[in-house]
């Protein structure tokens, strides 16, 4: 069973019934006068526990028996002091990293966040959620847990949660089970379903779904040929919401929904398809951000284009030296099945600033495996066409916790490396180490760039999958990137 998530408004209310406790703190406040809020033995207990364990570089978790009928198990996390420059002010990974090593499965319990800065709170909250994912397919009734949280201040007084955190944690972890679940499970039909379900829920947002041979009429022949051959047919979901108010801005948000990627007739080699279910991280994030920010009022006009495929392999599927001629008009010659990702957010982005007018267009894409030699497994790699934009995203990575760096957005640099004898480009480089991540980003701004809209692209490959569990990357990145927008 997965673990639910929930908000006590009070330490009473947090402690009743709950045979585990894990406080999480910063080195320096708990080395300093700690608030009192657990009982006078439970409050002795953690002083020793404060006294005794060391954070790292990373944080570290240490517990106890204490003997009482509530909490019978005491735990601590301990967060360092400070991080790097490239690091969120919150540690918010050194906040998953100590959640997840409590070991909090099985039974009802109470995580206790005490915060120097109300700030950090988003981001906290969001790495709580994280860590505790929701997909499980074990046998047996165990291994869920009733968990609340409750957010103190250092003088150990509550701190309220508003809306938008709360539901930035529960829609990061859907976003998270949507990476996880396996992927005859999660077809193309049954995501574009899952979306619809959560989607449907939001007042005032329309829908429409392009599917199979409907996507040529269109214009969407990336999208076609990714996924024509899979048993479920591609399609591109598109949610709109219109804030009550008017005004703001038109803000388009695409994503990559690859529901598992073979690599097509390019296919991939032994072990490199492992994890492959993953490759829909992309939309995940973005599927979770719209519904944050719709569901609590966003005053922007916001798109959601959902490009959704499985890269299978069949008799009827796309090939190496095919041609096809995308949304935008410019034609690509096929020389990598593997490289498809692009070409479904090179038609979603064209979509997203032509057909519906974006004024501001983000991808998310789990697009390159280069993306973790260029930026990491915590860092998402970005790309884009505005600087106001890139600085805006990177402090919202900053402060929700979901890290982001930027690569050059250079075309005159990284065209060359799609030249085609026949076509207006090729899909995949011809120098894999001249800069893959950003030259695949550009290949995607090459489908819209002569349009006027900004545009910013997210390459979130190891984030969103650094290891073996999905993490929701990005739906904090952006809900927060947004409302930051002015």
């Amino acid at each position: 069973m997965p673990t639910t998530l929930s908000f006590a408004p009070t330490i009473p209310a947090l402690l009743h019934g709950s045979r585990a406790v894990l406080v999480v703190a910063a080195a320096n406040v708990l080395t300093g006068e700690l608030p009192v809020f657990l009982p006078a033995p439970a409050q002795a207990l953690l002083a020793e526990l404060a006294r005794d364990t060391k954070p790292g570089e990373l944080g570290a978790v240490s517990g106890t028996l204490t003997g009482l009928p509530e909490p019978r198990r005491l735990l601590l996390g301990v967060l360092p002091d400070h991080g790097s420059r490239y690091n969120s002010p919150s540690r918010a990974e050194s906040v998953r990293r100590v959640v997840a090593a409590a070991d909090l499965g099985g039974s009802k319990a109470g995580i206790i966040v005490i915060l120097p800065d109300p700030a950090h709170l988003l981001a906290t909250v969001n790495a709580v959620g994280r860590a505790l994912p929701l997909y499980s397919s074990k046998s047996g009734a165990s291994g869920g847990a009733e968990v609340q949280i409750l957010a103190l201040d250092p003088a150990g007084h509550p701190i309220p949660i508003p809306p938008e955190v709360e539901s930035t944690m529960h829609a990061t972890r859907v976003a998270a089970l949507h990476v996880d679940t396996p992927p005859t499970e999660l077809n193309p039909e049954e995501f574009a379903a899952r979306a619809r379900e959560l989607l449907t829920a939001i007042p005032r947002v329309e829908l429409r779904e392009i599917v199979g041979d409907a996507l040529l009429q269109e214009g969407l022949a990336g999208i076609h040929a990714v996924g024509r051959c899979a048993v479920k047919p591609p399609r591109m979901l598109i949610a709109q919401y219109t804030p009550a108010a008017g005004g703001g801005r038109s803000i388009a948000l695409v994503g990559k929904g690859i529901t598992y990627d073979t690599g097509g007739l390019s296919l991939k080699i032994s072990g490199a398809m492992n994890t492959m279910k993953g490759d829909l991280g992309g939309a995940a994030a973005v599927l979770g951000a719209f519904c944050v920010l719709a569901a609590n009022h966003c005053k922007h006009k916001l798109s959601l284009l959902l490009c959704i495929a499985e890269n299978a392999v069949g008799p009827g599927a796309y090939k190496p030296d095919d041609i096809l001629r995308l949304h935008s008009g410019k034609t690509v010659e096929i020389n990598n099945t593997d490289a498809e990702g692009r070409l479904l957010l090179a038609d979603g982005v064209s979509y997203a600033a032509r057909a519906l007018g974006a004024e501001i267009v983000f991808d998310a894409a789990t697009l390159t495996g280069a993306q973790l030699i260029s930026t990491g497994l915590l860092h998402a790699a970005i790309v884009s066409n505005d600087e106001s934009l890139e600085q805006t995203i990177i402090a919202a990575g900053k402060h929700c916790g979901d890290l982001v760096h930027p690569l050059p957005f250079a075309p005159e640099f990284y065209k060359q490396e799609f030249e085609s004898n026949i076509a207006d480009m090729v899909n995949s480089v011809k120098n894999r180490m001249n800069a893959q991540s950003a030259c695949a980003a550009q290949f995607v701004y090459w489908h819209m760039d002569d349009t006027k809209a900004q545009w910013c692209h997210i390459d979130l490959a190891g984030p969103s999958f650094p290891k073996n569990r999905g993490t929701g990357f990005g739906v904090a990145l952006l809900s927060e990137t947004i409302r930051r927008i002015a």
